[in-house]
Formats: structure tokens, sequence, C-alpha cells
């Protein structure tokens, strides 16, 4: 049996439409393997046309793995995403399974990969404290105050990102301590696996057709009505999940906020500028080997088949 280091763990990575997923489902048919989902939004029940995921048909055909796992007003992170992710991959590593990991959430290939910094468990009186902090003083509020305590961590947290701007000052409140204090300490050191990372890119303009076309056929397939489900079931638009890309805007078309031309739009702007961030990420990892679909789908194909067949 291959020890973890020695098995290699095949990762394929890049920006959202740039056809991860259907290149993953044909290599996993062609080569007996199971597949991770590394997206941070794949993970929540009853999302399933605004984050693209795999269909029912496409799961019958390839295992999927951390799809579906949690409902919309479950917190979600990527510790929880590494555990799980650790917990399916080191079962697969023992029974001798080749396992293909794929999304674009980095921080979830990071933590897989090195580790995360973990943190003191969440404080439910703390939390509350601060949301109350939120609803009452505004996001501004609370991002000046973790400029004040963290400013290494508010240099990197977006001031609209209120779930990691509420972590940091819980973790600052907790430990008396920043938040990027612990994460330099800890530096992602933990590497329990040896591992292939692909990038798939595609020439920028054929990659913002591909978004414009998968926003169209969003909306022709039913995201209005998917966000007006979820709305029914009882779940706060507020919610993290409800707050990303295409279900915030849908949200605010329902509100009244845009027309729905309006918010096709601001869907096509908003996931090139996260396709751009993405890349950016990715292409910031010395360790990913980059290859551009159409073109280079035979060298990527012959690239994981020897990782496999050499052990890497």
């Amino acid at each position: 049996m291959k020890s973890m280091q020695r098995s290699p763990l095949i990762i394929l990575v890049g920006p959202t439409c740039a056809g991860k997923s259907e290149l993953a489902l044909f290599l996993a048919m062609k080569y007996q393997m199971e597949i991770v989902s590394a997206d941070s939004l794949q993970v929540y029940r009853y999302l399933d046309i605004g984050t693209a995921k795999p269909s029912l048909k496409e799961r019958n055909n390839v295992r999927h793995y951390l799809i579906d796992v949690v409902d919309p007003d479950e917190e979600f992170s990527a510790v929880r995403f590494m555990e799980l992710a650790r917990e399916v991959i080191d079962s697969f590593i023992r029974e001798g399974t080749s396992i293909l990991v794929v999304g674009g959430t980095g921080l979830y290939i990071k933590a897989l990969t090195k580790g995360i910094f973990r943190g003191p468990a969440a404080d439910e009186k703390l939390r509350s404290e601060i949301k109350k902090d939120l609803q009452k003083l505004g996001k501004e509020y609370l991002y000046q105050r973790l400029k004040e305590v963290d400013p290494a961590s508010a240099s990197r947290i977006h001031p609209n990102d209120t779930y990691r701007i509420m972590r940091a000052l819980e973790v600052y409140e907790l430990t008396q301590k920043p938040m990027s204090s612990f994460q330099s300490s800890h530096a992602f050191r933990e590497s329990p696996y040896r591992s292939v990372k692909i990038g798939i890119e595609r020439e920028r303009k054929e990659l913002y057709q591909r978004i414009e076309k998968r926003v169209e056929q969003m909306i022709e397939n039913g995201l209005v009505e998917e966000v007006k489900g979820i709305l029914k079931r009882g779940y706060d638009p507020d919610l993290k999940p409800l707050q990303s890309l295409g279900y915030k805007q849908v949200i605010q078309y329902l509100q009244g906020e845009y027309e729905l031309d309006e918010t096709i739009r601001l869907i096509k702007r908003d996931t090139k500028r996260y396709a751009k961030r993405q890349l950016t990420w990715f292409k910031g990892d010395p360790e990913v080997e980059w290859f551009t679909l159409p073109q280079d789908a035979e060298r990527i194909e012959e690239r994981i088949k020897n990782a496999t067949d050499n052990d890497g």
C-alpha cells in the first residue's frame, strides 16, 4: 500500500468557466477516479444552478464528494473542508483508489495541501455581540475596528467580507492577539500529500464568452426560481452563501433593486472579476503547472497519466 506522502494527489485548479468540471468528469470516467469538490459554494444544499453543481446524472456516473454537505444557514469554513476532504482522501489512499480534487476555491486547496490555522473555537456570546455591532453600526465600523487591532488581517480581507471580518475580531477578542500573528506562525506548513497541481486556463476572450454564456444558461435553467425557492424555505437573504456571486444579484432583483437585464449584466461583470481574482491567486502558487484549453487537453491527460503511473 502506498503511503500518503508517496501517493500523488491530482488537483485541477483554475478560474470559473475554464472547463475544470468537464475535464475532471472525462478523466475520472476514463481512469476510474473519484472526485473531491473544492468549491466553497457547492457544499451548500439547494444552491445548485448558481454554483454550476454537477448534475445528478454526472454524479451517478462519477462519485463526487463534499457536495451538498450543509444547509445554507450552517457555517462552513476552510478548516472544516480540510478535515472532511482529508478524511475522504485518506480513505481512498488506503484503498488504492485514485483521487481527483477539482475546484476554484484557492483557500480550500491551500488548506488541504498545506494545512491552516484553526484558531480558537467559536464563542457564540461574543459572536452575537459582534453581530449586534454590525447591525447597529455597520460593516464600515467593524472594518475600521479590525484595521486598528489587526491591520495585517484587514489588508487581506475585503471591506465587504463581513464573515471574515467578524471572525478576525472574534479571534482578537478571545486571545488578545491578532489573527494574522497566528497565521504567520503557522505559515501553512502541514503537507501530508505530494500533490500534482494542474492549472486550467483559457484565452481571456474565450473565457469571458464562456462566462457570459453560462450566466445566460443559469437564468434560462431557473436561477431566479431557485433563489425564490431557497427564500421560501425561510433562509435569511443575508446568509453568507446567499450573498455570494449570482445569488446576491438575484436577491437584489427580487427585492426590486434591479431589472432582470441589469441583474444579468452585473452577474456577468462580477463573475469576470472573480475569475481574474482566481487567476491571480493560483498564478501566485509556483507548484501549479499551467495548461490552456482546448489545445492542451492531450498534454493534461498525459501529465496526469504519467503522475499516476509513475507515482508522481
